[in-house]
């Protein structure tokens, strides 16, 4: 597994200079869903052993989801490229259902057209779209994106952060995006301190 994922993070800091995707979907928020997969993964294992046989197709999903991102590049050549990277270290079906999960977990994709029939990997689907969701709740990720993509007006930039999470980080529940029993007692946790940052953020900003 080491091998597997030093594989991958070296191709997120590929993927990340080639196409100038910038820190609020690079390296650190590959970790960051990882971890929340890794979790997800261990609360799920028990009660559903055959995730053992799928540990490689979640564990790359969440390292590489945004490396075939719409926002940054052509999604259909980012997958096809991500596939061509992994056929010295995964298997082919590995790979197919990798791009599935990838090309159709996003919050807007979900949103448009509910979720995939992935049949036996339907599990790991939502492990990695749960994770990727949990993940969202890192209110400086938020801030960083908006700073990227609108500019330098600090306050501007957490107006735009804090109405996202407003309308659509803190409904995840409401919306029914958590499934995962684990998922629902992550997201209450992280919903407090995506709180907490912002009120920090609002009294900085005063």
């Amino acid at each position: 597994m080491t091998g597997l994922l030093s594989t991958l993070f070296h191709y997120v800091l590929l993927t990340t200079a080639k196409y100038g995707i910038d820190e609020s979907h690079g390296i650190s928020h590959s970790m960051n869903v990882l971890h929340f997969a890794n979790v997800l993964y261990d609360a799920e294992v028990c009660q559903n052993p055959i995730l053992k046989e799928h540990k490689n197709i979640i564990y790359t999903s969440a390292v590489l989801h945004d490396m075939c991102d719409k926002k940054y590049m052509d999604e259909e050549e980012g997958a096809k490229e991500i596939a061509e990277y992994l056929q010295d270290h995964l298997t082919p079906c590995e790979i197919d259902i990798s791009t599935k999960i990838m090309t159709t977990m996003s919050y807007s994709k979900v949103k448009k057209c509910g979720f995939p029939d992935l049949g036996e990997y339907q599990l790991a689907y939502h492990i990695v779209r749960e994770s990727d969701l949990l993940a969202a709740y890192d209110f400086d990720r938020s801030m960083i994106y908006n700073t990227h993509k609108s500019g330098s007006d600090i306050k501007g930039v957490y107006k735009n952060a804090k109405h996202l999470f407003e309308t659509r980080v803190f409904q995840h529940g409401v919306d029914g995006l958590f499934l995962l029993d684990s998922s629902k007692i992550e997201a209450g946790q992280l919903h407090v301190n995506a709180m907490r940052r912002m009120h920090a953020w609002k009294q900085m900003l005063s």
